[in-house]
């Protein structure tokens, strides 16, 4: 009889690199039966027609909130203390006390933060965490599912959502393994595993070391380094259209070059919109001296403002906005779903155009798969004023010390220079495509087309 695995959604996150994806099909030519254990809003019976099975309830413990918070918290102070940083805790956002809701919450998280920023604390917060979650009725709910439909493995998709704890814990319980793939780059200095599984499944020897560091109580050889199906599109071929096609679908002009600008949210660039400006006005600058070139934007697909509306007006000559191919199932970041469709575009767009500018975002390693340079901003905005987050704060994080050197991505360090910087880009005096790739092996890891594969012989070796 096929052995039953769960494939389970706690967020939308997961869709991009599991239900869109060869993985499905991998898994089931080795002869897994498998079900999608759907906690989004996302129907993935009707859209995909894969099996599913829904959790409908959405309870958790009102406590959780509070200890999850605390336990983010207390990690971070901790890992300050412990490697001699300072920088841990910039990974934090600031606590609300509006209403007494809020501020009950909120002092109750400061309290278990100053007693609990230690080895003990956490563990007392991990535990109580769990221990909060079995009194739901989502546990009993996830329970009695796992005890119909009795799955021989759970894999999670994703560490960090609150609403994943209860069903993981009642899987574990039962007895069934579980594991939970860690799902950004980023994900493990910020100390965002909620999840506590039996295995992980990691990018990266990279990411293997973080977590290892980061959570203690995980051993060694509970840790698969398998890669991530995130890049594996930019490798397909198939996907890519003829430079003519996609320029006639997009209504671009033949005779110019683009660059492509991808949009960040408002919470790592409140300020994005003035860099996008800056770009368009280097761009007019050469267009005065001869070149030829345009800009595409590609938005963040969960930035929902309408700060870029006046610039992309303002400069519509030279900028052209192709939205990213997500839709909302629902209200929150977390349900602005991916599609299929979305893989293809985004290739397209490396592809045919000359490079990315950003400000620290992982589209770097996009672009990179596709031999094409990224261009970091790296200078404040005269708009920033007090409250408002400095950019530069970003680079300073944990995961940007994995770079192999500066030169794996470009940088712009004043706007007085940033028309010389794109300039020497588009001439090819400068490329960070050599360290870039070096860069993206050590985030992503060596064989980056045969990710979905590596799970799945990992699931096998579990299993057998």
């Amino acid at each position: 009889m096929d052995k039953k695995i769960f494939i389970f959604l706690p967020d939308g996150v997961g869709l991009r690199n599991f239900a869109f994806t060869k993985f499905k099909d991998i898994g089931e030519n080795k002869g897994y039966n498998i079900t999608y254990w759907n906690n989004t809003p996302f129907s993935i019976e009707k859209e995909l027609d894969f099996q599913e099975i829904r959790i409908d309830n959405q309870t958790i413990h009102p406590l959780t909130t509070i200890f999850t918070r605390a336990r983010k918290r207390t990690e971070l102070n901790f890992f300050d203390k412990k490697f001699n940083e300072t920088v841990y805790n910039t990974y934090n956002f600031p606590q609300s006390y509006r209403g007494l809701k809020n501020a009950f919450k909120s002092t109750v998280v400061n309290v278990l933060v100053f007693f609990g920023s230690n080895e003990r604390g956490i563990k007392f917060i991990r535990k109580q965490v769990k221990k909060l979650e079995r009194k739901t009725s989502k546990y009993a709910y996830c329970k009695k599912q796992l005890t119909e439909h009795k799955p021989d493995f759970v894999f999670c998709t994703n560490q960090r959502p609150t609403q994943a704890i209860a069903p993981i814990v009642a899987a574990q319980d039962l007895g069934i393994p579980t594991a939970t793939f860690v799902f950004s780059w980023d994900n493990l200095p910020k100390a965002t595993t909620l999840v506590e599984t039996d295995y992980y499944f990691v990018w990266s020897e990279h990411m293997k070391k973080e977590l290892l560091q980061y959570c203690p109580y995980v051993k060694s050889e509970d840790v698969f380094v398998t890669g991530t199906p995130q890049f594996e599109s930019h490798f397909d071929r198939n996907l890519l259209q003829t430079k003519e096609a996609f320029f006639a679908e997009y209504e671009l002009d033949l005779n110019k070059r683009y660059i492509c600008f991808s949009g960040d949210d408002i919470v790592t660039s409140p300020l994005d919109q003035y860099y996008l400006e800056d770009l368009a006005v280097a761009v007019l600058e050469l267009n005065k001296e001869g070149y030829n070139l345009g800009i595409i934007y590609r938005k963040c697909p969960v930035d929902f403002t309408n700060r870029y509306d006046s610039i992309l007006e303002k400069y519509k000559d030279v900028i052209v906005s192709i939205d990213p191919l997500w839709r909302p199932v629902g209200t929150l970041w977390n349900e602005i779903m991916p599609t299929k469709e979305d893989f293809a575009l985004q290739s397209n767009i490396c592809e045919h155009t000359e490079f990315v500018a950003n400000i620290a975002s992982s589209m770097v390693f996009d672009f990179v798969a596709h031999n094409k340079s990224c261009l970091f901003f790296d200078y404040e905005q005269p708009q920033l004023t007090k409250g408002i987050r400095d950019i530069g704060q970003n680079y300073k994080y944990i995961h940007f010390r994995s770079m192999p050197g500066k030169n794996a991505v470009l940088w712009a360090f004043d706007k007085k220079t940033l028309t010389a910087n794109v300039k020497d880009i588009i001439d090819k005096n400068q490329s960070s495509v050599k360290e870039g790739k070096e860069w993206f092996e050590i985030i992503v890891g060596k064989k980056p087309t045969e990710a979905s594969e590596k799970i799945w012989n990992v699931v096998d070796e579990i299993l057998n």
